[in-house]
């Protein structure tokens, strides 16, 4: 059968429709990143604006967690097992993961009656003077909290002390300061390490 150049064309722009078809359907289908020890979300989530202080008492945005990856924990300096005892853990799980781009940790006080910018500056840098620690006022650390889904509440102790109870969760962000994962407790230090060492393509910036 004799075809006409016209319908030569129709065919090679069927066949190429049917190729780029076909690429984008693996594309969709090609699985993505995966935690181990975590969960890893399906779309990076971004993280709303906020302003707070570091250690050092300069101010602290959403912009400056941009660059590098960051692993962000909430907690409190009076704190008397959980926050030390992960902190300790991040410590280790920074050296292990060795990110090629530098993995950065975060600690946000969700207790600012009493973790002051030099107090929490003091109390991250005890465990790495690379450390981030972050106060702020009490509306803006509520506000940033609900939005990381951390639960928080004071519970008054018997002479006029209190505590907090709080979610001991690590986020995941990457270096566009977006939400792609958490892990939660027991936390070990191998296993994050693997992960976050598994994940590292996945938490450059998608700018460059």
């Amino acid at each position: 059968m004799n075809l006409t150049p016209s319908r030569w064309l129709l065919i090679l722009a069927a066949l190429c429709a049917a190729l780029a078809g076909f690429y984008l359907a693996r594309q969709l289908d090609r699985p993505g990143a995966q935690l181990a020890s975590g969960t890893w979300f399906p779309a990076a989530r971004s993280i709303p604006d906020f302003t707070l202080l570091d250690g050092q008492a300069r101010t602290f945005t959403r912009r400056d967690l941009e660059g590098s990856p960051s692993l962000v924990f909430f907690g409190f300096t009076h704190c008397p097992d959980v926050c030390p005892t992960t902190l300790v853990k991040l410590v280790q799980v920074v050296k292990q993961a060795a990110l090629p781009g530098g993995l950065r940790v975060v600690f946000v006080s969700v207790d600012p009656q009493r973790d002051t910018p030099p107090l929490i500056g003091q109390y991250v840098h005890a465990f790495d003077p690379q450390f981030i620690g972050l106060t702020g006022d009490p509306a803006s650390l509520a506000e940033l909290a609900r939005r990381f889904g951390v639960a928080v509440n004071r519970v008054e102790l018997p002479g006029g002390d209190y505590t907090m109870d709080h979610s001991a969760v690590i986020f995941l962000l990457d270096a566009d300061a977006r939400l792609v994962g958490l892990f939660t407790p027991p936390f070990n230090v191998a296993a994050l390490a693997q992960d976050l060492r598994a994940v590292a393509p996945s938490l450059k910036s998608a700018r460059r």
